[in-house]
């Protein structure tokens, strides 16, 4: 798999009025021309000048001593709940917030400004009316900002490009859930979502998370009778399972280098039992090979999403022992990698009463804590807790 790579001549022609006027009279910035690498390959003089030339949003974060965040929809984060969370973060342990900048459907969570690439792509809907202001006041109560970003599942860019999508007979194919997907195979599909987390970086998010890097649950079944494109995978030697490991892993790579002039983190939200096995065949993740592109991965071990795994039957009346085991999987995993990334699950902060009666218990105070607690058990001191409607539990010691 090869690709250009545009990054480092882009932000050196956006820092022309940045940079020493020597170097500009040189002429050195022509040097920086596209180039095709392998997708494993690193070309180090590009790789040192992006070091060199690191884009200032105008804010600043330190990166806390281990992150512990919420997820913030942009309704919350563009109304009055947004005051409420940041009380809620500023008063406890809590130091991060995780925020929609591209949400499930596919549109970007705020207008762009006219003179921004993203107003040309026409999917801004008005729920931040102002990102900036929301980001100025995270950095005056120290409060590390992650910009989510949902990559693959968009049935709004599916809509408009079924060529980028996968259609059954005359239409673009939906799942159970009436949502449809865009193809991980498409380069197209790639620079879309990356140009969106480059516009993330540029607003003052430290870190980009990509969610839904994958392809849909249980393609592998539809994969012969729906009609897409493989893009430059067509040729490839694979077979099924591994082209989609490929395609999905190539991505995070390319996402993270595209994403290197910019300094932030990358982070990647994954199926928590993909780590339990070599891969998830269907839909391509494979958890090492994911791990090894970014700089922090997160697992979603909620218990309630677990169906007699580890030995346990009811896995949701076991937040402890559930997430504890999954940890030291997870762990040995992570040890037989060269650079392991940060590990930063998410965490259940929710009832998941639709077990129904027996299979699950409520959620508060106590099974909150005994997530973190089995974590920090298994020497992990990051998370992550996922409420969808962002109401979080009263009374939780986030350091237990």
């Amino acid at each position: 798999m090869k690709w250009t790579i545009w990054t480092t001549a882009g932000v050196l022609a956006l820092s022309m009025l940045s940079m020493p006027t020597a170097l500009a009279a040189e002429g050195e910035a022509s040097d920086f021309t596209p180039r095709t690498y392998d997708a494993i390959s690193i070309d180090t003089n590009l790789l040192a000048v992006s070091q060199l030339y690191k884009y200032d949003s105008g804010l600043s974060f330190e990166y806390p001593d281990a992150v512990r965040g919420i997820f913030v929809t942009a309704h919350s984060a563009g109304g009055e709940r947004f005051d409420t969370l940041v009380d809620l973060v500023d008063s406890t342990d809590l130091n991060a917030m995780v925020i929609d900048i591209k949400e499930d459907l596919g549109y970007l969570t705020y207008i762009p400004k006219k003179d921004s690439e993203l107003a040309k792509l026409d999917i801004g809907q008005p729920f931040m009316k102002d990102p900036r202001k929301i980001l100025e006041v995270l950095e005056e109560k120290e409060i590390y900002p992650i910009a989510r970003v949902v990559v693959f599942k968009d049935s709004v860019l599916a809509k408009e490009r079924p060529d980028l999508s996968f259609v059954d007979g005359a239409s673009v194919w939906k799942n159970n859930s009436g949502d449809s997907f865009v193809n991980p195979f498409l380069k197209e599909v790639w620079d879309y979502n990356v140009q969106i987390a480059i516009e993330a970086a540029k607003l003052g998010f430290k870190e980009i998370q990509f969610d839904y890097v994958r392809f849909p649950e249980g393609f592998e079944k539809r994969a012969e009778t729906l009609e897409y494109s493989m893009g430059d995978y067509e040729d490839s030697n694979l077979d099924p399972v591994q082209r989609r490991v490929e395609a999905v892993t190539d991505f995070v790579a390319y996402a993270r280098e595209q994403l290197k002039p910019y300094d932030v983190e990358v982070s990647v939200d994954i199926f928590g039992y993909s780590a339990t096995l070599p891969e998830a065949p269907g839909i391509g993740q494979n958890f090492s090979k994911i791990s090894e592109n970014v700089d922090v991965i997160s697992s979603m071990i909620y218990p309630s999403h677990w169906t007699s795994y580890f030995g346990i039957a009811k896995p949701d009346l076991e937040p402890y022992k559930l997430v504890s085991e999954y940890a030291k999987v997870e762990n040995k995993k992570l040890s037989e990698l060269k650079s392991p990334p940060t590990s930063r699950p998410w965490l259940q902060d929710f009832t998941a009463s639709y077990l129904g009666s027996g299979n699950y218990m409520n959620y508060g105070k106590a099974e909150v804590e005994a997530q973190i607690k089995a974590l920090k058990d298994n020497g992990i001191d990051e998370y992550l807790l996922w409420n969808a409607g962002n109401t979080y539990s009263k009374g939780v010691d986030y350091t237990p």
